[in-house]
Formats: C-alpha cells, sequence, structure tokens
C-alpha cells in the first residue's frame, strides 16, 4: 500500500476519489430520505381521503351494507368505540398495523346500543364531536394488510366521525406502499449502478489531469537528479510557460543553483587564493630553516620571525573567513563602539577617535574590535598624516566612520576591495599590503551583525569609510559628549 501511494498522482486521485464518494453517499442518502419522505406523506394523504370518504357517507346515516368499502381495493376498517370491528373490505384477509386485528365484523352485544346519542362523548384524544361531524384529528400508522391472497405494506390513516344511531366510529383506510418501494428501490439501483462509474470518471480525470500538471515537476527532477551526477552548477531546470506554482518552483530552483554556483565558485576561488597566499611564507620560512641548519650563522631570525607573524595573521583570517561562511552568528552582548575605538586607536600613532557617549550595539566585542583594528590598519597604511575616528549616532543606527588624508579609493573599485584576496596597488609588497583580506573581513562581520560597510570620499580628500550597526541603546538614552585623543 504504501508503494501504491508512494506518488503525489497516487494520492491526489485517491484523495480527490474519496472526496466525490463521500459527497455522492451523503447527496444519495438526502434524495432517498426525501424521495421516501415525499412519497409516504402522499400514501397518508390518500389514505385519508380514502377514510374521510367513507366517515362522510357514515355521517349521513348510510347503512354498512352500502357503504363503499371496496373501492381500488384498499383495506378499510370501521371501529366502534369499544374497539368491536362493525364493517370491513369484503376480501381482507389479514391486517395489521391498525390496533384491531379483526377481518369479520361482529354485531354488537343485544342491548347494547353503541351510543346513547349523547353528542357531548369524546374520542381517546379528547376531540369533542356533534352528530353527522366528521373529526379533524387523523391517526396514521404503518402496516400490512392481506386482500384476495395478496399482501401488501400500507399507511393507515383513522378518521373518527360521530354517527346519530351507531354513536362514536372510527374509519381505518390503508394506502399501498409499494410505489414508495419501487421508487425507492429504482433509484437506489441507479445510485448504486450509477455512482461506481461516475467514481471511475473522476479518478481517470483526476489522474490525467493531475499528471499533466505534474509533468513539469518531473522534467525539474530529473534535470535536478542529472545537475547532480555532472556537478554542473551551470546547468539550469526547464522553467514552464504555465506562470503556476510549478514555474514558481521551477524559477526559485535556478535561483538557487545560481546562488550554489555563486558560492561554490566563490569558495574555489577562495581555496585557490588562499593556498597561493598560504605557500609565500611557508615558502620563505622553509626556505631559511634549511640555510640555518646548513649555515647556522647566515640565519636571517628577524626575518624568519616576521614570516612567522604573518603566517599566523593570515591564518587567523582564514579561519575567521571560514567561520563566517559556515554562518557563525554573533554573541548578542552590548559593545560601546565609542570605548572600543578608544581601545583599538590606542596602540596606533596619527589616530584621533571622536565619540558621543552610550553608543552601544549588540553583537560580538571580538569581531567588531577586529573591523575597527583592519579599518585603523588600512587608513594608516594609505593616509599621509592622520587618521580620523567618530563615533556618533544617526537615528536609530550606530555609525563609525574611519577617514583618512591619502588618495582615497576610486569610484569604479569602491565594491572590489571588499572581495576576499584583492589589492589595488599591484606594485605594493606583501609585506605592507597584506593579504588582502581586511576589508573582507570587516564587511562580511558588519553583514553579520546587521549593518553595513562602504566607503566614501573623506573631507580631507582621502577615504572615508562608514560602518552603519543598529543601535541597541534605550529610548531615554544619555546626552552625547565629545572626546578627542591625540596620538603623537
Amino acid at each position: 500500500m504504501s508503494r501504491l501511494l508512494g506518488s503525489v498522482r497516487a494520492r491526489a486521485t485517491l484523495g480527490a476519489t474519496l472526496v466525490v464518494a463521500v459527497a455522492l453517499v451523503a447527496a444519495g442518502t438526502a434524495v432517498l430520505l426525501s424521495l421516501r419522505s415525499n412519497l409516504l406523506g402522499e400514501a397518508g394523504t390518500q389514505a385519508e381521503r380514502s377514510a374521510r370518504e367513507v366517515a362522510t357517507e357514515l355521517a349521513i346515516g348510510t347503512p354498512y351494507g352500502e357503504l363503499s368499502l371496496d373501492v381500488d381495493d384498499r383495506p378499510l376498517q370501521i371501529v366502534d368505540e369499544e374497539g368491536r370491528l362493525v364493517a370491513a373490505s369484503e376480501d381482507l384477509e389479514r391486517i395489521s398495523g391498525t390496533g384491531v386485528d379483526a377481518v369479520k365484523p361482529r354485531p354488537a352485544p343485544a342491548g347494547d346500543d353503541a351510543d346513547d346519542g349523547d353528542p357531548d362523548d369524546d374520542d381517546d384524544s379528547g376531540e369533542s364531536l356533534e352528530a353527522g361531524e366528521i373529526g379533524e384529528r387523523i391517526t396514521v400508522s404503518d402496516g400490512s394488510a392481506t386482500i384476495d391472497g395478496d399482501t401488501e405494506d400500507y399507511r393507515f390513516a383513522a378518521v373518527p366521525v360521530e354517527t346519530d344511531r351507531q354513536g362514536r366510529l372510527t374509519v381505518w383506510a390503508g394506502a399501498p406502499l409499494s410505489a414508495e418501494h419501487g421508487a425507492v428501490n429504482t433509484a437506489l439501483t441507479v445510485m448504486l449502478t450509477g455512482f461506481p462509474l461516475l467514481l471511475v470518471v473522476v479518478a481517470w480525470v483526476t489522474w490525467l489531469v493531475t499528471g499533466r500538471a505534474l509533468r513539469p515537476v518531473e522534467g525539474i527532477r530529473r534535470e535536478m537528479a542529472a545537475i547532480t551526477a555532472s556537478e554542473d552548477l551551470a546547468r539550469r531546470v526547464p522553467v514552464p510557460g504555465t506562470h503556476d506554482e510549478v514555474a514558481r518552483l521551477a524559477s526559485t530552483t535556478n535561483e538557487t543553483l545560481a546562488a550554489l554556483e555563486s558560492s561554490v565558485e566563490r569558495q574555489r576561488r577562495f581555496v585557490a587564493d588562499a593556498s597561493h597566499e598560504l605557500r609565500s611564507p611557508i615558502a620563505s620560512l622553509r626556505t631559511q630553516l634549511e640555510v640555518a641548519a646548513a649555515h647556522p650563522e647566515l640565519l636571517d631570525l628577524d626575518g624568519a620571525v616576521e614570516d612567522t607573524v604573518r603566517l599566523q595573521r593570515l591564518a587567523a583570517d582564514l579561519l575567521l573567513l571560514a567561520r563566517l561562511d559556515a554562518g557563525e552568528r554573533p554573541a548578542d552582548a552590548r559593545v560601546d563602539l565609542g570605548e572600543l575605538a578608544r581601545e583599538e586607536a590606542g596602540g596606533r600613532d596619527g589616530v584621533r577617535v571622536r565619540a558621543e557617549d552610550d553608543v552601544t550595539v549588540a553583537g560580538s566585542r571580538g569581531q567588531l574590535g577586529r573591523v575597527l583594528a583592519n579599518l585603523l590598519d588600512n587608513g594608516r597604511r594609505h593616509a599621509r598624516s592622520a587618521v580620523e575616528v567618530s563615533v556618533r549616532r544617526d537615528g536609530e543606527a550606530a555609525v563609525v566612520a574611519v577617514a583618512d588624508d591619502g588618495e582615497g579609493v576610486p569610484a569604479a573599485d569602491r565594491e572590489r576591495i571588499f572581495e576576499r584576496f584583492v589589492r589595488l596597488d599591484a606594485a605594493r609588497s606583501r609585506d605592507d599590503g597584506g593579504a588582502g583580506l581586511g576589508l573582507a573581513i570587516a564587511r562580511d562581520v558588519a553583514v553579520r551583525h546587521g549593518g553595513t560597510l562602504t566607503v566614501h570620499d573623506a573631507p580631507a580628500g582621502g577615504a572615508l569609510f562608514e560602518l552603519r550597526l543598529p543601535g541597541a541603546w534605550s529610548s531615554t538614552g544619555s546626552t552625547a559628549s565629545t572626546e578627542e585623543i591625540r596620538r603623537t
């Protein structure tokens, strides 16, 4: 069963068929009940009409022998107040459902007048009738009767009538239910025959429609399987022209493939660039150690230490980028950016800091400190004389601006400098220019903290790096003040 229902197409077909089946059963049941109720009501009306015709004859004083008791071969009984059968249909052989099972009339005992003529006598229901008056209240019941050897089900109606000589009499007349049974059975037969055929049609149409609707999904699946097998992320799945959910699924799948291709390509470039960057200090360090092993007097200890420090910094940068790429969430601690800026500027010459009070953000103090350190190192590397850091509020954002008085960044390169392993100055040595990861790390950390990092022209003509982060201060923050630290 699990294999049979292992596809959306099969489950959709089964579900649609079951829903239609339940709807058909409910509708068929309602139709049958309504049909039976109407036919029973019609039979009761016919029985009442027959009973009232005989009651009318009794009301005008027609003798029992002259009553119309054998019209249409319907069972009729006339019962007095004592429950005795005083008249009945001639061919009536058996009857049930009227409360009087007798089929042959019995004469009243001698000296027993069925009625003393008192017009105030009431029937069992309390209805008071005058002589010659027919009661309005009727009693309806279901039963059966055998007439001239034929047994059928009937609906009986009892009509009371007050006579002059016989007193209160009750006329029972029946109407056959064969029409009701026949109509209900015919309707039931039609439903039992037609409903399965209709369900087969519904299942077949649902199977075809579902298959047509899912055909593009199967195409997407086959293409995805081919992409997985070939590892060619440049391929895309077909997008149907239906402009429906399947088309949107295909478009989203292609967008995901494009993002995955870009991510994989970025990782490949990252690995290649990292390998290239690591090769130089490792080769230099190995060369120095090999020379030192052969000629200890030629050991350049300062150069070896410098290469080791550079290698350590590069490894730390690569590990941090790997954590950022893995989606590491920053901490949720409160960090005072003014205090953090003063700490990072404390060990660097030529840096001025101006900070407002209580400019705080939520995040990782270590990562935000790394951003400021990278921006300060970049500013000092390109500045002619000084680097200026300002920390302020701007609405709900905290802004840290690092400006230098160097040559600035050309407009065409203001996005490229945030790419990994990018150096704008090709002539600059690796030792002076670094590996080209500082600004890339700074932007990645800013994005992970919900902020941005951009570069503009500084007032002094150099580059102005602006870090904007969501503020984390109370609405009743303290009044801002300004502090200046000079390092010479």
